[in-house]
């Protein structure tokens, strides 16, 4: 297993999706736990990767190349995880994600959430031009315990506190963890709008998750 494993962190390392998809279905032909083809294989490659984007090594195409070989095979696994996840009664994270109302990037949505699922989280994505109305709904109808509000232009950070105040307005805004992100924003602006986190990239994103349920990592 350590050698399937291994070979598939160096995959999505190096971008190549082809041998990612190759490596993902030789272990699950050989009996290996699919758990461990994603924590021990591919979130140990995107971890990597995230290293040499924070030192200025990798870019964010190597980054969109990694996560592109690694939501395909989160794809394919995913299938293979309901299984046996049927079988553990571990709580599973819900996290509720979308692109506010009147902004339609989502790239840097797209790779939170392809490692979202790598770390085994529900992920309920709600695409982009998201209403503020919409994004509450969804934390009470899936009792999500994280809501990413993602913000990419500065016309429209705003609806990120509009999200959260609706939150408070429904009276479920301690029931939810909000992490924002996006390009125009700080630390400040998150303290502001009254998140519980800012995220300046998905691999920051994911440490604070884990930070604001009191996981390691």
């Amino acid at each position: 297993m350590s050698e399937i494993t291994g070979d598939l962190a160096k995959a999505v390392l190096e971008g190549k999706k082809d041998e990612t998809m190759r490596l993902v279905r030789k272990g699950i032909d050989s009996g290996v736990d699919p758990l461990d083809l994603i924590t021990r294989g591919l979130t140990v490659g995107l971890d990597k990767v995230g290293e040499k984007f924070e030192e200025g090594e990798y870019y964010l195409p190597d980054m969109m190349l990694a996560a592109e070989a690694m939501g395909e095979a989160i794809d394919f696994l995913e299938p293979h995880l309901k299984a046996d996840k049927e079988t553990k009664k571990d709580k599973v994270v819900k996290v509720v994600i979308g692109t506010v109302k009147g902004d339609l990037h989502s790239i840097g949505k797209d790779i939170v959430i392809m490692m979202m699922k790598a770390a085994g989280m529900e992920i309920h994505d709600l695409g982009v031009d998201v209403p503020s109305e919409k994004f509450v709904l969804a934390v009470k109808e899936n009792n999500a315990d994280i809501l990413g509000i993602s913000a990419l232009m500065t016309t429209t950070i705003q609806e990120q506190k509009k999200v959260i105040d609706l939150l408070a307005d429904e009276g479920i805004r301690d029931r939810v963890k909000v992490i924002v992100g996006g390009a125009p924003l700080s630390e400040e602006w998150a303290l502001k709008v009254g998140a519980d986190a800012y995220a300046a990239d998905a691999i920051v994103g994911i440490k604070k998750m884990k930070a604001l349920l009191g996981q390691e990592g």
